[in-house]
């Protein structure tokens, strides 16, 4: 009977186990707070108050025993943005521990394990203590229900709930948290007092939910400013920039830009980041500002071991944080990822709008041009933008890590149909094709046992299959041992579908792309790198 959580308490065996069906037992909880489509649909269309996810924290947060006040001692540094936000966390995260602060870190979504959203000293928050501390907070929320009519916070409420519990409980020096969704009616703006705020680079995304200007999506970005808090930005279009100096000058807090990246001149040299890409240099310099003004606040006078002299890039020689260690130790999965495996090269980044992914283009296009071998691409829907890399075949697939769910708890996800996901497979597919050779003519190659029998006459550039799991197996074409283990259940292809692998076969190296979502970057590295969490 694994649906009653506090059955496993009884259980015999080692403790390990015991937190294990613990921990998955707190996770299969966690997933029945998940809003299914029809409920997102509805926000999407209006239908739902955008504020009611904000006004509704205080109640939720006393609820779970906590207060908006305890938050104002949790020294937060708050960072929204459309594209870039979690890299600029990741960069201020790791800025801060180098000099020796105990961090926390809020981040969404996660890759593999829900637990990567809470970080403690940048690694997840151990299986053992996310088991206590969910318990804690559910068991209070769960008790009170029944006296606010039955109602429990939704998934990411519920997470930010937790994540704010838990860094209080670990006594972290400050908490880095990063928006959800917009800025203005996202609940981690229950924040009140945060001791310096970001906004990363802006582009048009969530439109149904925050508007299809960007100057609105502006608007809502900066509702996280509060009065008298500093706020740093990177350079932005001319509009959402005119939209967010007037929101300054409304809620009464100093809104400066960032300075590019090569403008910091550093005693050893030219600035080195642990991200690559041309685009993660904004972040590092919005990353730099974040952190040098949060520790004018922490270190105060007398404690400026902490600062080191870097010329400000106005020249004047003032006091400015010795960032490079931590910008160049920086590391953020599925963001401009490379994992080499012997004859397979995988890139992950899990760009999704049309900003990120010229990004992610420029990134491979500048990591592969002086290697030698065959590319193939997992995902892309955005497909026109991915056309100047040339790639031999194009893989489309659900992001469904495995079609078999049993212990994918973590990646369980009711946000979205199964159907609705195959359906953006298969337009992304014809997309891809009519992109390619401008024909439509010959039926869709879904590389599923039973399914439509393709025309074996034409050669296709572009597949379809049914899970991530299998389209890596095809992939590799068994040259990665870590995607033959028996656990892993995927269909089997048809013998005709087997057969267009020869050109995989013939290829000395193979270089993957694997791109359009970050949910698909996360099923692809837990079945890459599972031991990396």
């Amino acid at each position: 009977m694994l649906g009653s959580g506090r059955w496993f308490c009884l259980c015999s065996g080692s403790g390990r186990h015991q937190t294990y069906f613990l921990l998955q037992d707190a996770i299969w909880t966690l997933n029945t707070l998940q809003s299914n489509a029809s409920v997102l649909q509805q926000a999407r269309s209006g239908q739902r108050d955008p504020r009611q996810q904000l006004l509704s924290m205080p109640g939720f947060l006393e609820r779970a025993g906590l207060t908006v006040e305890q938050l104002d001692h949790l020294n937060i540094i708050h960072i929204t943005g459309t594209k870039g936000k979690g890299s600029t966390c990741a960069f201020t995260e790791r800025i801060l521990r180098t000099y020796g602060f105990r961090t926390g870190f809020y981040s969404s979504p996660h890759l593999v394990q829900v637990r990567e959203r809470i970080r403690i000293d940048g690694r997840p928050i151990s299986n053992e203590l996310f088991t206590k501390y969910f318990w804690q907070v559910y068991g209070r929320l769960d008790e009170t229900k029944e006296a606010h009519g039955g109602t429990m916070p939704a998934y990411f409420r519920f997470l930010t709930i937790l994540a704010f519990h838990i860094f209080l409980q670990e006594k972290v020096d400050l908490a880095i948290i990063e928006v959800g969704i917009g800025g203005a009616y996202d609940c981690t703006n229950v924040v009140r007092r945060p001791w310096v705020c970001g906004i990363a680079s802006l582009g048009i995304d969530h439109t149904q939910i925050l508007g299809d200007t960007i100057e609105k999506i502006a608007w809502q970005k900066a509702g996280i400013f509060k009065p008298g808090v500093p706020a740093f930005t990177v350079r932005q279009p001319q509009e959402a920039m005119a939209v967010l100096r007037d929101r300054a000058r409304e809620i009464q807090c100093r809104l400066r830009v960032c300075p590019d990246l090569d403008r910091y001149q550093a005693e050893s040299g030219a600035l080195q980041l642990g991200l690559a890409g041309q685009h993660q240099r904004s972040n590092a310099s919005l990353a730099l500002q974040l952190c040098h003004t949060w520790l004018q606040r922490r270190c105060g006078p007398g404690e400026e071991i902490l600062l080191s002299s870097i010329k400000t890039p106005t020249g004047t020689g003032s006091r400015f944080l010795c960032l490079v260690p931590g910008l160049a130790d920086t590391h953020w999965a599925g963001r401009n990822q490379t994992l080499r495996r012997g004859a397979m090269t995988y890139f992950l980044d899990g760009a999704h709008t049309h900003r990120s992914m010229q990004a992610c283009v420029q990134w491979f296009q500048d990591a592969t041009q002086s290697q030698k071998g065959r590319c193939r691409h997992a995902e892309a829907p955005l497909c026109s933008l991915l056309q100047p890399c040339h790639f031999d075949l194009a893989v489309f697939c659900p992001n469904i890590a495995e079609t078999v769910a049993t212990g994918n708890a973590d990646q369980q996800n009711f946000n979205v149909t199964v159907e609705a996901m195959l359906t953006c497979c298969l337009d992304n597919e014809r997309s891809w094709r009519l992109l390619s050779d401008g024909g439509d003519e010959y039926a869709v190659p879904l590389l599923i046992r039973d399914g439509p029998a393709p025309l074996a006459e034409r050669k296709a550039d572009s597949l379809v299959f049914p899970c991530i799991l299998s389209a890596l197996r095809w992939i590799a074409q068994g040259r990665d041992p870590v995607l033959t283990e028996p656990a892993q259940t995927a269909p089997p292809v048809t013998p005709s579908m087997a057969a267009k692998a020869a050109l995989l076969q013939d290829a000395a190296h193979v270089h993957i792309l694997v791109t359009g979502s970050l949910h698909l970057v996360g099923g692809v590295l837990k079945h890459l790198d599972p031991e990396d969490r």
